[in-house]
């Protein structure tokens, strides 16, 4: 798969600027819901603990096939998985907006996580395809970082505003009209890729095992606390999670064409942004989580409130997303620019740690937000150049599907184990007759320090761990076609 040089700059630009807006939606979908949550919940009749399956069956699905997806686009070509996987996309969200039952919500969510997952997987690689030179591809992935933070912040924006204007329906209805122009505008823009000319096999098998070990996993996690954590059920269910993760591990180092070349992951900066993304995701997904059901159940702000509560962070990471956090990485190299960002998003979850029942918005909920904005602002581009500038271009969709993935579910486990410890805490106050809001304070409360302490962790292993000798100081890194 070249890069198609012949491809005009400016439609190289507009080409960009249309699989941002698909990546947009699909980025929409992972915000949008939180502020609806209690709508939904109220609708439907779901639960506290079954609620979280709105955000983690898609984001279970999502997380699960990004791998898949990857690879799909690299050997069948990724402009055709890309159309693929926004039609799909389309069509699951409308069937999440006529849905009115859990149970259609929740499957019509998991299928739209698997489109969600082709779009994310190749759309990253189709960037690095057309975007071959240093200078440029730092623009590109500032654009690319910008759409994605930009996206949580309007997602939460616009779910506040049609949730409460019109119906929680209509967060997913509105990706209708856009999936139909992106699908219009990629058959024009993007240049027709050449799948890989020699045969190659898919790894089925190792995209059962590790789907199913991840999702057994999130499973486990999600219903520990209505199961019981010693439980036949959920012991089993971690025992086979163990054992399917085992089995794909052992599928790839015996496979000529695994879905996951371990050999990847001897390059220790792969590893490193791979270790990073699991543990930065847990801190941002339990951030835009906890805070929403704080701000709502705690604090009593409708769903417009809390979107625009949420506003400063993605005003803030979204500008640094977009020009800043190219400059610092350009100045002060990948590793400094990721620990910094890290750094401020564990000081913004720690701000956060100690808001009280009748939290101030301005005292004790806009500088949490700020910091946090920054810290992702800052991250996210140096994260991802991390995990793709050392990878030859045969496997940018690959690399680009891992750290997705790593991301993803290192966000689904992670928001499954901090919402279930705070629903435990909660629990344990309640039943001792402790007041609703004040139970629920504590278990937030938990979950940001949690939070907290993952992204100040991923800090200290980028500090200590990664290398730096990608972007400040090689122009030409081994990105040549």
């Amino acid at each position: 798969m070249q890069a198609d040089h012949h491809t005009e700059p400016r439609s190289r630009w507009l080409a960009l600027i249309v699989l941002c807006l698909g990546v947009l939606m699909i980025v929409l979908d992972t915000t949008i819901v939180n502020v609806a949550l209690p709508s939904i919940r109220a609708d439907l009749g779901f639960s506290e603990t079954s609620l979280v399956w709105v955000v983690n069956a898609y984001m279970l699905t999502f997380g699960g096939f990004l791998l898949l997806g990857g690879r799909l686009g690299d050997i069948f070509g990724q402009r055709r998985l890309f159309l693929m996987g926004i039609a799909f996309f389309t069509l699951a969200s409308l069937s999440c907006g006529i849905a009115n039952s859990q149970t259609q919500l929740i499957w019509a969510r998991a299928l739209q996580g698997l489109g969600g997952a082709v779009v994310s997987a190749v759309a990253l690689s189709l960037i690095m395809n057309l975007f071959t030179e240093q200078t440029e591809r730092a623009k590109a992935m500032g654009v690319y970082g910008f759409v994605c933070a930009g996206g949580g912040s309007l997602g939460v924006l616009l779910g506040g505003v049609l949730t409460s204007s019109l119906s929680w329906h209509w967060i997913f209805l509105v990706n209708l009209p856009i999936g139909i122009v992106v699908y219009v505008l990629c058959l024009s823009l993007l240049p027709p890729h050449k799948a890989e000319s020699q045969s190659q096999r898919l790894d089925i098998a190792g995209a059962i095992t590790i789907t199913s070990s991840m999702m057994l996993a999130v499973y486990a996690i999600v219903n520990g606390n209505e199961a019981g954590w010693l439980s036949m059920q959920t012991l089993g269910m971690f025992a086979l999670s163990i054992l399917l993760f085992i089995g794909f591990v052992v599928l790839q180092m015996r496979l000529s064409t695994p879905l996951m070349p371990l050999s990847l992951f001897r390059q220790r900066n792969v590893s490193v942004a791979n270790a990073v993304a699991v543990l930065w995701a847990a801190a941002l997904f339990a951030w835009f989580f906890m805070s929403a059901l704080y701000l709502q159940f705690v604090l009593g702000y409708d769903a417009l409130k809390v979107g625009l509560a949420f506003l400063p962070a993605n005003l803030v990471m979204a500008l640094f997303s977009l020009g800043l956090s190219a400059k610092l990485v350009m100045r002060f190299g990948i590793r400094y620019s990721l620990a910094a960002g890290l750094a401020l998003a564990a000081l913004g979850l720690l701000w956060f740690a100690r808001v009280s029942l009748h939290g101030d918005f301005l005292i004790d909920i806009l500088p949490a937000m700020v910091l946090l904005g920054l810290g992702g602002g800052i991250a996210f581009n140096p994260l991802l150049l991390a995990a793709m500038n050392d990878v030859a271009p045969q496997d940018s969709g690959l690399a680009s599907g891992l750290v997705n993935t790593a991301f993803m579910m290192g966000g689904a486990v992670g928001l499954a184990v901090l919402a279930s410890l705070a629903a435990l805490v909660s629990q344990r106050l309640l039943a001792v007759n402790v007041p609703l809001p004040i139970a629920l304070l504590q278990g937030y409360q938990l979950a940001f320090l949690l939070g907290a302490a993952s992204a100040a962790i991923g800090a200290v292993v980028v500090l200590l761990l990664m290398r730096e000798n990608t972007v400040a100081q090689a122009p030409h890194a081994p990105v040549v076609h």
